[in-house]
Parts: C-alpha cells; sequence; structure tokens
C-alpha cells in the first residue's frame, strides 16, 4: 500500500496514528450496495502515487484517500466529495481516474466523527444513525483542510482548485463553491437541490445558496432520478437566473435515474456517465482547473 507521505521523515508516533487512521477507511464496496454489478469499473495505479492518507483538521487528523501523477510538477487539485456510502472503493477509483488525468485528486472521509456507514445495509439507518449527524460546517472545514494538506505535499497547486462530488456530495459542492470563493470550477453530479426539511446542521441547500454563489458550477442530473424531481431543477435555473448567475449551468440526461455515474449499481447509464464524464472535464479545462 502506498501510504507513505511524500516528503520528509515521519516519526513513529505519527506513522502508527496514520496506520490507525487508514484502516478507517472503507474496504472494497459499501455493504449495501453488494454485489457490484458487472460494469464496475477498475482503475488501476500505474504512473500514480495512490492510497490512504491522514489530514490534521481543526479538531484532530481524519483519513483520506488521495491519488496523483508519480511524475514531477505540481499538480491542479480536485476535491472529490463521497456519496453517502463514504469515502468506499468506488470513490476512490473516481480518485484514480482524475489522478490519470493529471489532478491531485483528494476524497477526506467527512463521516469519520459520525460512524462507519460501509458496513450499514439499511439506507434509511444509514441517514438515522450518521448521515444526518454530519453538520455542513464540519464538511466544509474539512475540505479546506485537505486543500491546505495537498498544497503542503509539495505536489499540488492550490490557484487550480476544482471540486467534483456525488449524490450527499453533490450538494455539497454548491455549499463549497459558495463558502470558498478561490475554487475555479466545481461539477455536482445529481446533488440535492431544494432541502426536505429545515435541519440546524444543514442550514441552507443550494436553492437558497444561489444568490451567493460566485463560482460557476455545472450541475449533472437525472430525468429520471425520483429523490431529485425535474421541479427541483427548475426551481435551481429560476434562482440562478434571478441572482443574474449566468456562469453557473445544468445538464438533464434523458432516461437517467439517480447515481446515473455509479458504474458499481444498477442506476449506471453509459451513455450518460461518460458524457457527464467529458462534461467535467471540459469545465475544469473552461475555468483553468488544468
Amino acid at each position: 500500500m502506498n501510504d507513505t507521505v511524500l516528503t520528509g521523515f515521519v516519526p513513529q508516533s505519527e506513522t502508527r496514528l496514520r496506520d490507525r487512521l487508514t484502516t478507517w477507511l472503507p474496504q472494497g464496496y459499501a455493504r449495501m450496495v453488494q454485489p457490484v454489478a458487472t460494469s464496475t469499473i477498475t482503475t488501476d495505479t500505474q504512473g500514480l502515487i495512490a492510497g490512504e492518507v491522514k489530514i490534521d483538521t481543526r479538531d484532530g487528523p481524519v483519513p483520506a484517500y488521495r491519488a496523483l501523477p508519480s511524475k514531477d510538477g505540481k499538480h491542479p487539485i480536485v476535491l472529490v466529495v463521497q456519496e453517502i456510502f463514504g469515502v468506499h472503493e468506488h470513490i476512490k477509483d473516481v480518485c484514480r481516474r482524475l489522478a490519470k488525468l493529471g489532478y491531485f485528486a483528494v476524497a477526506p472521509e467527512l463521516y469519520f466523527r459520525q460512524g462507519d456507514v460501509s458496513k450499514i445495509t439499511d439506507n434509511q439507518e444509514i441517514f438515522a444513525k450518521v448521515v444526518n449527524h454530519v453538520p455542513d460546517s464540519q464538511v466544509l472545514s474539512d475540505l479546506d483542510a485537505a486543500v491546505v494538506w495537498a498544497q503542503a505535499t509539495g505536489k499540488a497547486d492550490a490557484s487550480r482548485l476544482g471540486i467534483t462530488g456525488f449524490c450527499w456530495g453533490g450538494r455539497l459542492t454548491w455549499t463549497y463553491c459558495v463558502h470558498n470563493p478561490k475554487v475555479r470550477a466545481g461539477v455536482a453530479w445529481y446533488g440535492k437541490l431544494v432541502a426536505p426539511s429545515k435541519a440546524a446542521l444543514q442550514p441552507a441547500y443550494p436553492v437558497e445558496l444561489a444568490p451567493y454563489l460566485k463560482v460557476p458550477v455545472r450541475g449533472l442530473y437525472g430525468a429520471e432520478d425520483a429523490s431529485i424531481p425535474i421541479a427541483d431543477v427548475e426551481k435551481m435555473r429560476e434562482a440562478l437566473k434571478a441572482a443574474g448567475n449566468t456562469a453557473s449551468e445544468i445538464i438533464v440526461y434523458p432516461g437517467a435515474p439517480h447515481a446515473f455515474f455509479a458504474d458499481y449499481r444498477p442506476n449506471y447509464r453509459k451513455e450518460a456517465a461518460e458524457d457527464g464524464w467529458k462534461q467535467m472535464q471540459a469545465w475544469f479545462r473552461k475555468y483553468g482547473v488544468v
């Protein structure tokens, strides 16, 4: 496992802490989505530095997965924000795919303090026991810490910063782009846009945040997504229009359900997923995350 720090000596005590922390990242795919589909994509680590690391945050270290090209130089950063299943194998693979494109991709485990969802087999239990207890403020702070950590390795360029996220992470992609105006571009994959109910830990959803959004975000959504109705997508479009935001946009894929990019699940729609991946790359190039 290639989980060594990039430069410098690591004290033995820190090594032990790092090794303990890396065991917290899910191994393989979340139990709820087993067995994985035959369409599952697996990206190798040839030409990459890839593995688990720790990131220091304001209230202690959290584990993360990072992948970057092994060649010398400073690479643009892409924050990868997890689905509700945490940083399991699919999110790790997304990081490796981004690294193959030349990015320093990093996915912090944003549920680390609240619990491990990878072994839970009931969707409602995942939300009741873990996800609903994760404050947006904690997530935003951890993502900030991931940028600082990546820059400190000497192999990342924080001036070329992008973010992408899926499902739960899709909503947080919109949110982080409001929180951090230094992000050059964001790509949100089927993240909720309208709050299902008021919650103190998630005080504002993208529709409410639209007036404050300065970072260009491209949203990728499915027309057949039962959890994010087209009416919500139209509300977001109207909110962006009312705010005078002409840089951000939303693409809707006909016939695509929720999680259409998740190649390890039956929801996967190859055509929409492949086009979305191209749209993401084009968006990052357009706004300088290259």
